[in-house]
């Protein structure tokens, strides 16, 4: 099964639905389910209600096996939402859903369920500051779907405490790219505002921020209150990662339009002149990709959207969603460790 919520407008009156004619304005939260094996086949996705999303998303995770109290937490499955970035139609992101799951969600080795994120973007390279705004009015129902899943989290925490056999089979994983990461960014600050800024509550066990479109000193604490957006990001998570790499040319232009002078995280990694959360961390993947050269050049966005092209980051991003310790990561290779970077 595949699963999409979208905040592009529907046009007015469709007989029937298909999500590639949603148009690219911001418009109320719909639903989608796929029960075909194409998630990029338009004409298989058919629209449903939001009671009737989550019924068959709670089913399917009530159907992953349970491992208990002294199972290993790595191996227990999830439901992870991937969000888009900049610059992608429907087509574009549908085609990048149907190589995540095909890579990372399907077969023996599934880690468990996608979701779709469908913002509206304008699918044009020219539109990056009409991308932003709809990014901006799309954080609010971005917030209130993840602010329902915090409160039947936490309503699933109280049942457990009453009958174990009723805990989550699923951990809940975030997946972001490019600009998408911003929308991630300004949605995870309304829900910790709205829930009164917990501290250390893992709403999100993996959020992956991949060759992210936000300033990479996000996790500086804000000079006026003390809290930051990323204060917020780092207590509604168990654990963040950045994948980053400076050979990529389209954050360049970004850092001009967006905030002058600033460096994108996708593209310089963490601003480390500040103390960072300590469940935070980054990784360059420039080595992968300059392994890579040959397959790199014929894809349309190049490095940026290499992440989700090569099967050497489908590799890292599936031991980072199953929670492998950063320390086994770079054991392994599979992540650089900084002083390799530094002598770099």
């Amino acid at each position: 099964m595949f699963w999409m919520i979208s905040n592009r407008t529907l046009p007015s009156k469709p007989k029937s639905p298909t999500p590639d004619k949603l148009l690219a304005e911001p418009g109320p939260t719909t639903y989608w389910l796929n029960a075909s094996t194409d998630a990029a086949n338009p004409a298989q996705w058919g629209l449903v209600s939001a009671a009737d999303f989550k019924n068959q998303l709670v089913a399917a995770a009530g159907k992953f096996p349970n491992i208990g109290q002294d199972g290993n937490f790595e191996d227990q499955k999830q439901i992870a939402l991937l969000v888009h970035g900049y610059n992608n139609s429907w087509e574009d992101e549908a085609d990048c859903y149907k190589r995540v799951c095909t890579s990372l969600f399907s077969g023996d080795a599934s880690l468990g369920g996608c979701v779709m994120y469908d913002w509206p973007s304008e699918g044009a390279v020219t539109d990056y500051l009409p991308d932003l705004a709809h990014v901006r009015k799309c954080a609010e129902p971005l917030a209130d779907i993840l602010s329902e899943l915090y409160d039947w989290m936490l309503g699933q925490q109280q049942a457990a405490q009453q009958n174990p056999a009723r805990a989550c089979r699923a951990k809940t994983s975030i997946v972001a790219h490019s600009m998408g990461n911003y929308l991630v960014e300004l949605a995870m600050q309304v829900v910790w505002v709205r829930k009164n800024k917990p501290l250390l509550l893992s709403l999100i066990n993996q959020l992956l921020m991949v060759g992210a479109d936000v300033d990479n000193d996000l996790f500086k604490s804000g000079e006026a209150t003390g809290l930051s957006d990323g204060d917020a990001i780092a207590n509604l998570t168990y654990r963040l990662t950045a994948l980053y790499s400076g050979l990529g040319l389209v954050l360049g232009l970004s850092a001009g339009l967006k905030h002058f002078g600033k460096r994108r995280l996708g593209r310089s990694g963490i601003d480390r002149t500040y103390p960072v959360p300590d469940n935070v961390w980054d990784i360059d993947c420039s080595r992968i990709f300059l392994a890579n050269k040959g397959k790199i050049s014929n894809y349309p966005r190049g490095v940026h959207s290499a992440y989700f092209e090569l099967d050497e980051t489908y590799a890292l991003m599936r031991q980072l969603l199953r929670g492998v310790d950063r320390t086994v990561l770079i054991h392994d290779r599979l992540a650089p460790s900084p002083l390799t970077l530094a002598a770099a």
